[in-house]
This record gives structure tokens, sequence and C-alpha cells, in this order.
């Protein structure tokens, strides 16, 4: 099982996206932790161990440390926004 861990930012991304869509971001994080690359999972080109996850019109991107058992959850944004700044 792996532990998961946010950036700060997240936490203000969740703010900006409707309680609805928020229930199954936080449904499909907590089923990473138990299945960090789920087949519905794409790994992002350029990035080592950057990974992207999709719910509805939103991205939970996030990183996977495979020897501390851990995946950073690095920002969750609609998608026409989610890839500016990685």
């Amino acid at each position: 099982m792996f532990r998961v861990l946010y950036e700060k930012r997240v936490f203000k991304d969740l703010d900006k996206i409707p309680r609805e869509d928020v229930k199954k971001i936080i449904n499909l994080i907590e089923e990473l932790s138990l299945n960090p690359r789920p087949p519905s999972s794409k790994k992002l080109s350029g990035k080592a161990s950057f990974y992207r996850i999709r719910q509805g019109d939103y991205r939970i991107i996030y990183e996977i440390k495979g020897r501390e058992k851990e995946i950073r959850i690095i920002l969750i944004r609609h998608r026409s926004e989610a890839y500016r700044r990685l």
C-alpha cells in the first residue's frame, strides 16, 4: 500500500472544484494508494515519474516514488489548465 502525500496547492485546487466532482476525485486518489498505475492512468512524457488520471473534465497529476512507497499528488485542475507550468 502506498502512502499519499499532497502538495499545498492541491487543497486550493480542490476548493475551486464542485463538491460532487471532489468526492469522485478523492475516491480515485484513495484507489491510487492500492494501485498507483491503474489501467486508466497515463505516464506523462518528459517527466520521469509523473502520471495523470482523469476524472470527468479534471486531471489529477501525481508522482510515484516506488522505493519510498509514496504517491505525491501534484495538482488537480480542469483539463484546459492541467498541463500548463508543469
